[in-house]
């Protein structure tokens, strides 16, 4: 009976999230007469006009290119100063660490609406408003510190015995680090790079306030798709989810470590 109830709970669970992404992309490809019609549950024929339309006419797939970019460089910066940053944290005793951790969290704490005017100054000084830089870096500081702290989860559950044993036979701390800790950690860095390429593909603040010709796509949505059709706005859901889920179908299996997931 508990494993009937735990099943079903399971079920429903799924059923409530996978419903909105189902009839998301069912509006995304019916016609607008069916859409319209209260007559009609189930469209008469299916047609990817609106996606085309979105992609081709109104420019999107250069937003779409503009978001990728945007997320490769911020995780990329992520992992150059948040994985040294996540490895010290766990392999080095020194005063003030469970300070540096808290403050750490609380970065999170402001929301990147409340630093976005700021940086857009800076940027301005600096002639790099409304660049794709601009905007990489901003979800740069969105994400490390995630990077930092879900790193050292991580590198914690690696046990500092393999790289004494290591630098027993002769590498140096480095070497240790590169050739043995990193290899093993390699499933648990992924998946924290999905959650950085996620936060980063979603987020539309910074974009809308940095950036007038090259923002990216969630900020090109607010400002071309929504203020169209009904079915344009369920295309423009479609082509923001679709990238994200092929990214995590890539690299599925290194979804082990940090959600215990094992997806062949």
């Amino acid at each position: 009976m508990k494993k009937f109830f735990i099943v079903l709970v399971s079920i429903l669970i799924l059923i409530w999230f996978l419903v909105p992404i189902l009839l998301t992309f069912l509006y995304s490809i019916t016609p607008e007469e069916d859409y319209y019609n209260p007559n009609k549950i189930l469209p008469s024929r299916f047609t990817f006009k609106h996606i085309k339309d979105l992609l081709i006419l109104l420019g999107a797939w250069k937003a779409v290119i503009r978001s990728i970019q945007v997320a490769f460089i911020a995780i990329l910066l992520s992992f150059l100063l948040g994985i040294p940053a996540s490895y010290a944290l766990v392999r080095y005793r020194f005063k003030g660490k469970d300070s540096i951790k808290l403050l750490i969290l609380l970065t999170r704490t402001f929301p990147l609406m409340v630093v976005a005017v700021p940086l857009l100054m800076v940027y301005m000084r600096l002639n790099l408003n409304d660049t794709i830089i601009s905007v990489a870096l901003a979800h740069t500081s969105m994400v490390l510190p995630f990077m930092v702290l879900l790193g050292a989860s991580v590198f914690a559950t690696i046990p500092e015995e393999f790289e004494e044993a290591a630098m027993v036979d002769g590498l140096s701390r480095a070497q240790a680090v590169i050739r043995i800790t990193i290899p093993l950690s390699i499933q648990g860095l992924t998946a924290a790079s999905i959650i950085a390429f996620v936060m980063s593909w979603n987020e539309v603040f910074a974009s809308a306030i940095l950036t007038l010709t090259n923002r990216t796509l969630p900020a090109y949505v607010i400002n071309t798709a929504y203020a169209s059709t009904d079915v344009y706005k369920f295309a423009a859901g479609v082509i923001m989810a679709i990238p994200a889920m092929i990214f995590m179908f890539l690299v599925r299996k290194n979804l082990v470590t940090v959600w215990g997931l094992s997806l062949k």
